[in-house]
Formats: C-alpha cells, sequence, structure tokens
C-alpha cells in the first residue's frame, strides 16, 4: 500500500496540476493574449470588470487516488487478501478498540490486550467511530474453528470471527501488519488454519525452565498463531511440578502449582492449551528413586532404566494417583500419556528376560498374549483414568504395537516422532488403521540439547523449504490423501544434555524454527516468500 508520504506527494501533484490546467482556461491580459484575441470576444476591460464583480470560485480540491493494497506481511502469512484503494489504518492517538455489545465478555480480554500493544485506547462496548478498531463474533460465519475476517475500510478496522480464538488471530494480523509495515493495508483478510494443532513441546524434566521463560514463550507462540505447548514434566533426572500425593518424588527446582496455574492462566488467554505430560512405563526414574520397590528387573536381578514394573498392581496404583491429582491442574482439553521407549521391549526376547511380565501378559489376554500386550494394556488403563475429563488422548508412535492379542484404543492420537525406535512402524501402518496422528518428526522438528545421539539443531530454513505436516517419518512426506488424518505438529524441545545451553540461547535457537513451523502448519500451501524475504520479516516481526 502506499505510505503517507505518497499520499501527501500524489495529492500535492494532483493539485498543482488542477491549478496550472485553471490558470491556463483563464483570460489573459498581456498584449499577446491581446492580438490572439478572435472576433467578436469582449474587450479585456470589459472581462476585466464581469471577473471583478463576481467572487473567484475555489479550485475543486481532488480525490487522493491510491493504488490496490497488497496483502499484510504477517507470520503466518494470511490465506486470503482482497485488495482495495484505499489508506489503510495505522495506530492514531484518538483510535480505540471497541467490542461489538453483546460480545463484551467474551472479548474483552482480547480487546484490551491489543490496545496496550498497539497503543491505542480500549472503549469497551462503547459505539465504533471513525479510527477505531471493532472485535465481534459470528457463530454463524462461513469458515471453520479458529477463522476469522478482517475488513479495513473507510479508516477503521472490524475483525469478526466464528469464536474467540479467530478473533484474537485477527489481532495478531493486525498488531503484525502494523509493525511491518506502518499500517494495516486497505481490504479484506479472510484467514484460516490447515491444521489444528500447532505448537511448540517443551521439557522442562531434565532441564529447568522458569515461569517468565515459559510465559514469554506462551507469547511468542502466540503472535505465531500456535495454540499448543506440550508439557513434558517427568522423567528419569527429575520430576518438576510440585505434588501432594507424592511429595516425595518432586525434584529441585520444580514449579509449584501456584506457577503451572499462571501458566495455564496466560496459555488459556492466548487460546493456548497446555498439554501435560507424565510418561510412563518407561522415563520414571525419578519416581523410582524415591519408590525402588516398583524398579522392574530383569531375570538377572538388573534394573531397567526407568522403567516400573508393570505386573506390579502398585505401579499403576501411584501413576494413577499422580494423574489424577494433576487432572483438575491443567484445565485444557488434551493430555499426553507418553508410553515410549519402554526398555522392556528393546530385549531380544522379552518373554524371556521378564518372565513376570509374560505371566502377567496371560493371565489379562490369554495364552498367546506377549509383553507388549501387557504394555498396551497399561496405556488403555491410563487412558481410562483420564478419559472421563474429556481430555483428547495421546501417545508416543512407539507405544503402539501391531500383531498383538490387543490394542491402543482407538481414541489415543499417535504423537509420531520416530521409525527407528523398537516398536515403531511406518507411519502409512498407523494412518492405514484410520487412527489420527500429530508430527514431531525427529528429523526436522527436535531440538536435542548438545545434539546427542546425531541429532542436529532444526534450522527454519529446512522447515521452511523441505517440511510439512505430510513429512512424519525422514524426509518422505505420506499421499496427501492422508492429509486429514494429520492434526498438525509441533516443534520439540529436548533437554538431553542440560548444560548445553543456556536458557537465553534455546530461546534464539527456537525463534527460526518456530516462525517456519507456524507457517507450515497454517498454510498447505507452497510459501510464496524465499526463505530470505521470510528470515528478513521474521527478524523484524
Amino acid at each position: 500500500m502506499s505510505t503517507p508520504r505518497r499520499h501527501k506527494r500524489v495529492h500535492t501533484i494532483a493539485t498543482a496540476t488542477v491549478a496550472a490546467l485553471v490558470t491556463l482556461a483563464l483570460p489573459g491580459c498581456t498584449a499577446a493574449s491581446d492580438e490572439a484575441r478572435v472576433p467578436g470576444a469582449p474587450d479585456s476591460s470589459t472581462a476585466s470588470s464581469a471577473t471583478a464583480a463576481r467572487p473567484a470560485e475555489a479550485a475543486p480540491t481532488p480525490t487522493p487516488s491510491y493504488p490496490l493494497s497488497t496483502a499484510p506481511r504477517t507470520i503466518p502469512a494470511v490465506q486470503e487478501h482482497v485488495p482495495a484503494r484505499g489508506p489503510g489504518w495505522k495506530p492514531t492517538p484518538e483510535a480505540r478498540v471497541v467490542v461489538a455489545p453483546d460480545d463484551t465478555a467474551a472479548l474483552s480480554d482480547e480487546a484490551e490486550l491489543l490496545a496496550g500493544e498497539l497503543n491505542i485506547g480500549y472503549g469497551a462496548a462503547a459505539a465504533p467511530r471513525a479510527g477505531d478498531v471493532q472485535l465481534s463474533l459470528d457463530a454463524g460465519a462461513a469458515g471453520g474453528s479458529e477463522s476469522y475476517t478482517l475488513d479495513v475500510k473507510d479508516g477503521g478496522v472490524r475483525i469478526n470471527g466464528r469464536d474467540q480464538a479467530g478473533v484474537f488471530y485477527g489481532t495478531r494480523t493486525l498488531k503484525q501488519a502494523v509493525k511491518s509495515g506502518g499500517a494495516a493495508p486497505e481490504g479484506t483478510v479472510r484467514d484460516a488454519p490447515a491444521k489444528p494443532q500447532r505448537g511448540l513441546n517443551l521439557d522442562i524434566a531434565r532441564k529447568f525452565f522458569t515461569p517468565d521463560w515459559i510465559e514469554d514463550r506462551l507469547r511468542e507462540m502466540a503472535d505465531l498463531k500456535l495454540n499448543q505447548l506440550g508439557l513434558h514434566f517427568s522423567d528419569d533426572q527429575a520430576f518438576r511440578i510440585q505434588s501432594d500425593t507424592h511429595p516425595e518424588i518432586v525434584s529441585t527446582p520444580h514449579l509449584t502449582k501456584a506457577q503451572v496455574s499462571e501458566i495455564n492462566a496466560l496459555a488459556a488467554r492466548l487460546h493456548i492449551t497446555v498439554v501435560p505430560e507424565i510418561d510412563s512405563p518407561g522415563h520414571l526414574g525419578a519416581v523410582l528413586r524415591a519408590h525402588p520397590d516398583l524398579q522392574l528387573r530383569d531375570t538377572q536381578g538388573r534394573a531397567v532404566k526407568g522403567a516400573v514394573d508393570i505386573a506390579n498392581p502398585a505401579s499403576a496404583k501411584l501413576v494413577d494417583e499422580l494423574l489424577r491429582e494433576y487432572i483438575p491442574l491443567f484445565p485444557g482439553g488434551a493430555w499426553h500419556l507418553g508410553a515410549d521407549e519402554y526398555q522392556a521391549l528393546v530385549y531380544r526376547d522379552p518373554q524371556a528376560s521378564f518372565p513376570q511380565l509374560a505371566r502377567a501378559a496371560r493371565q489379562r489376554y490369554g495364552p498367546s498374549a506377549r509383553v507388549q500386550d501387557l504394555a498396551t494394556g497399561w496405556l488403555n488403563d491410563r487412558a481410562n483414568v483420564v478419559r472421563p475429563s474429556g481430555k483428547a488422548l495421546k501417545a508416543w508412535n512407539d507405544g503402539f504395537f501391531a500383531g498383538g492379542v490387543t490394542s491402543a484404543a482407538k481414541d489415543i492420537q499417535v504423537e509420531y516422532w520416530t521409525g527407528k525406535e523398537t516398536g515403531a512402524r511406518p507411519p502409512l501402518e498407523y494412518l492405514r488403521e484410520g487412527r489420527k496422528l500429530v508430527n514431531l518428526n525427529d528429523e526436522f522438528l527436535y531440538y536435542v540439547l548438545g545434539e546427542p545421539n546425531q541429532f542436529t539443531y532444526p534450522t527454519g530454513k529446512r522447515i521452511y523449504e523441505q517440511w510439512t505436516p505430510l513429512v512424519l517419518r525422514g524426509t518422505t512426506p505420506v499421499p496427501a490423501s492422508y492429509g486429514p488424518q494429520i492434526l498438525g505438529g509441533r516443534l520439540a524441545i529436548w533437554s538431553d544434555l542440560a548444560g548445553a545451553q543456556t536458557q537465553a540461547q534455546v530461546a534464539q535457537g527456537i525463534q527460526a524454527p518456530m516462525a517456519a513451523l507456524s507457517q507450515k502448519v497454517w498454510d498447505a500451501r507452497t510459501p510464496q516468500l524465499p526463505w530470505t524475504d521470510f528470515k528478513a520479516l521474521a527478524d523484524r516481526l
């Protein structure tokens, strides 16, 4: 769109041109003009008298001419922009954010946040006036969940969404447009995400991240229209949230429940779901240090790292007590059950190495059952504990096994991260079963501190240019026909070597990958900007 300076210049040139034409049309009074006078024309004295007898007419002020606008420059890019001619909109001292009267209770948080970010007033349910930004809801509007329209017209802005999240994302677009271009361009944006799950996974078990750091990431995610924070807070190294039922397992430092509630409250205001994960039956080393009686041991008496004995009812009792304690602490609509890397299944012959597990499997599922069936039963049992809360259920893909006498519940979403681990299968096998997947491809989306086990830090360029939600394993996409079963993707921070980077270095390191991910899960089309331009825009925003 044209800048204000160009508007002024166009206006000046147009005015000068009209003035010149008016001047040429007036009768002259020089000798040369007398000689050029046509026969019968009045003489100069008559013309002068007539001119003096009536007041001079003011030259008309021309209407400014604007080029067609272009789409706002945002990350992620908007899905559709209908251009128009006009000056666009930018904040002024008189501008306010107002809310449609019926929507004040629902949208006051979004309105107050935007007003503060743009440094303009907040008018609550006041009638909109010229220069204002109005927010409104319309559950019957076209588009799906999280969709919105943003109209810039007649000197004002109207953001309308089907739900609160949609309106909120419209405010993110307006904020970025002003920051990237100085003003929101004239015209209409129609926008909605390609995928419903878009976010970041954070391992605070192996490296403690402070509440302030987590809240800063939530704000950064919100501006990128990301809506999910996975919180992995229990592992072999530590258990990082206060517990009232089992205080003996909690590590120092850790998050208090009050701090977790504050994180959840901020996330809710930013339309982000915090998805907690208590990983089991593996990755429970911190719990086992306080409860060594639950430790899984093989026939030689050797402890299996991080693994509880799933044949021991006390193991299930303890984990279920933790699940029931934390379910109300996390009001969001999803829960991660873990289920990955149960090390008993890494053994060449789990049945021979763990006869107690094999025996329990046969007792529960029949004579042909194996240890993997007992592990599947563990996953289903934990799902049964959480399911009454109404939360969506998730588990890592290597916790789903083929060829057993039992199988994981169909409503558990597959969080696909690897095709390399024992028990892991190519993604098509899960998709053909009709399962829904979330993409955490370790080839592109794993930010593993210290880069152990041949991991390398992901780059925004590689995600932007080579990854899509269809690329679930390695670099090869699954057929596009499976696209609707792939719910989205998350960038994952894993703190394997906790001291390898500071919190500040992690924040800096994930910035470009997170921006690239946001683009690829919001819009399924090939990005229009080359990476260098996208990166420059990301740096500016």
